[in-house]
């Protein structure tokens, strides 16, 4: 199976975090639009990851994506990294983006994934309080290292039953590929801005089961500008050395200009289905249950 999902945080990121520039917000809704109209060709279905302020800020941009026929899953409240929160804060946060998007579309959330899959070695207790809010099937899990955190050590490359504390939850890991003897991924993000496209559909290919993730700021090509001390210190929680600032613009603007294109090409020759389908198909009897 072939899951596709996108990442939608850009609206309520430009308005809190870059300026609120109207030409921006409408450049976005131009690329949400496009990407609509191409999974309504192909006949596809999708999950869109949404933080709750989208809800609250940009509620018709919500709307719009579920009255096309796509399953709305909760990204946080306000893009803030779980490794970054204390327990208590991450539940709060996980409660207020469920209500807030369940409030504006109607519909029970249950899909999650948490921002820059920050669920890890270091948090897993993180899936407790997705339980508590209703979560019940999570695309956090990044098998393999990656800055700022990733979880090399979970061990598994297709879905499983995690298992914590009394609770449980299916989880879809972000796939990967063995490159040079280490595991990357490849099919979403700056890996999917960076492999070749006959890479992706090969490692796609080769396996039952493949995770695709994206994000519009990955797919729209004019370059992002460095980021400010202060505004790279207040959204990565570390220090914005001119350095860090750096090597983050690298990695923000590496192959962006054909990011888009590559993504309407195997989108538009693939079989994809969303996260909510996925978990119908699976026979979860059979998956194997990790305990963390």
């Amino acid at each position: 199976m072939n899951i596709l999902t996108f990442d939608i945080e850009e609206w309520f990121l430009e308005k809190h975090n870059h300026g609120n520039r109207s030409e921006r917000l409408a450049e976005f809704d131009r690329y949400l639009n496009e990407i609509l109209d191409l999974l309504d060709e192909r006949g596809l279905r999708a999950t869109f990851f949404c933080v709750g302020g989208m809800a609250s800020d940009f509620p018709q941009v919500v709307r719009l994506i579920d009255s096309r026929g796509h399953e709305i899953g909760c990204h946080s409240h306000r893009h803030t990294w779980l490794n970054k929160m204390p327990p208590a804060e991450v539940l709060g946060d996980t409660r207020r983006a469920v209500d807030a998007l369940e409030q504006c579309v109607g519909k029970k959330i249950v899909s999650y994934r948490a921002p820059a899959f920050s669920i890890g070695e270091s948090n897993p207790w993180a899936f407790e309080a997705l339980a508590r809010c209703g979560i019940g099937r999570d695309a956090s899990i990044f098998p393999a290292a990656r800055d700022f955190g990733g979880f090399p050590g979970f061990g598994h490359r297709t879905p499983v039953i995690i298992e914590r504390e009394g609770i449980r939850l299916k989880e879809f890991p972000v796939s990967t590929a063995s490159v040079l003897g280490k595991r990357l991924a490849y099919s979403g993000g700056g890996y999917f801005r960076f492999f070749p496209l006959w890479f992706i559909r090969r490692e796609m290919a080769r396996s039952d089961y493949a995770m695709c993730y994206f994000h519009l700021g990955d797919l729209i090509p004019e370059a992002s500008r460095v980021m400010t001390r202060e505004a790279y210190e207040a959204y990565f929680k570390e220090q914005g050395t001119w350095l860090n600032r750096r090597k983050r613009y690298i990695k923000s603007n590496l192959g962006k200009k054909s990011a888009y294109d590559k993504m309407r090409s195997l989108v538009g020759n693939t079989a994809f289905i969303n996260l909510a389908q996925a978990d119908s198909t699976i026979n979860w009897d059979e998956v194997s249950v990790v305990k963390l």
